[in-house]
């Protein structure tokens, strides 16, 4: 009985002691990452939104853009990096870290679709007070989407980047999309995982691997950009991705397509993984939708090929 009792002793002051290394740990990658402050040269306002604070930036002149970045682990507004100044010209151009992303407020809480289609309209109408375009990446197309179905008067043209499969968004969460989720909300343990999810080493495979059509369009400052974005707010930074890769950011997006009546513009990376068919898959819903190809370019075409992105930019706004 007492050898029984020294041994569960034994194992509890094991499993403390690994707890405060990688809580440790946990702190050192997150205090690290954000160490060249690449997200900080970048002159920020505040919007302080009911669920916590949103950062974003304005530049320009004219009728008012909303650039909406994607949100798979790392993206902030500094993906728009090399477009915005160009757009700037004609244009008032509005750049949004979204809740949870960025420099903005990484609250520990849920993410889905429907929040972040309410921080559209809410800082579109609080914010910027006039009718706005919006050029959103990725999964924020979605948000971009059921944004403008439920508040149809405050925006104008959208422009979707590369927007996710719509038999993507009506994935709903299963039970070990769910057990995923707690997982990863896991104190300490599950911090340590999604610190090797978004290691360095990590996002750079994924840039090769699925964002990029040539690797050596990679510069040192956007990984930087990357890295650092995904450990900022050190635990809470991974409730975006528990959140998306759990699927609790899904939404049918099939009614809302069919139902606006907005001007929208598929922007399409050449080589982006099954393009064609989900650029037919929104042509089925809506077929008024207009799209582009962007040659030489994958999953950032604003980023790799960003002189013909503008091109297409300016003859659709």
């Amino acid at each position: 009985m007492k050898k029984n009792k020294n041994r569960l002793l034994t194992c509890a002051a094991l499993f403390a002691s690994a707890t405060v290394i990688i809580h440790l740990l946990n702190k050192v990658i997150a205090a690290s990452a954000s160490l060249k402050e690449m997200l900080d040269k970048f002159q920020k306002s505040t919007y302080n939104w009911r669920f916590g604070k949103v950062n974003y930036s304005k530049r320009g002149k004219g009728s008012p853009v909303l650039l909406i970045h994607d949100i798979i682990p790392g993206c902030s507004g500094y993906e728009w990096h090399k477009i915005e100044k160009h757009l700037a010209m004609e244009h008032t151009v509005y750049t949004l870290d979204l809740l949870g992303c960025g420099s903005s407020e990484k609250p520990g809480m849920t993410y889905t679709n429907f929040v972040y289609t309410q921080l559209i309209c809410d800082f579109v109408k609080n914010v910027i007070r006039e009718k706005t375009d919006i050029i959103a990446s990725g999964f924020s197309g979605s948000f971009s989407i059921m944004a403008c179905r439920n508040e149809e008067n405050i925006f104008n043209k959208l422009i979707l980047v590369n927007p996710p499969s719509i038999s993507k968004l009506n994935q709903t969460p299963a039970e070990k999309d769910k057990f995923l989720k707690f997982l990863l909300e896991i104190p300490v343990f599950g911090t340590l995982v999604y610190h090797i999810v978004v290691s360095r080493k990590n996002i750079v495979n994924s840039f090769i691997e699925d964002m990029f059509y040539n690797p050596f369009h990679i510069d040192e400052d956007m990984t930087d950009a990357f890295y650092e974005a995904a450990h900022l707010g050190g635990p809470y930074a991974k409730a975006v991705y528990s959140s998306y890769a759990s699927k609790f950011m899904n939404i049918n997006i099939n009614n809302g397509l069919k139902a606006i009546d907005h001007s929208i513009l598929i922007i399409e990376g050449e080589t982006e993984t099954n393009g064609n068919s989900i650029i037919e898959s929104y042509h089925t819903s809506n077929s008024a939708i207009e799209h582009v190809v962007i040659k030489k370019s994958k999953h950032f075409p604003h980023i790799e090929n960003s002189e013909a992105f503008m091109e297409q930019v300016k003859v659709f706004l």
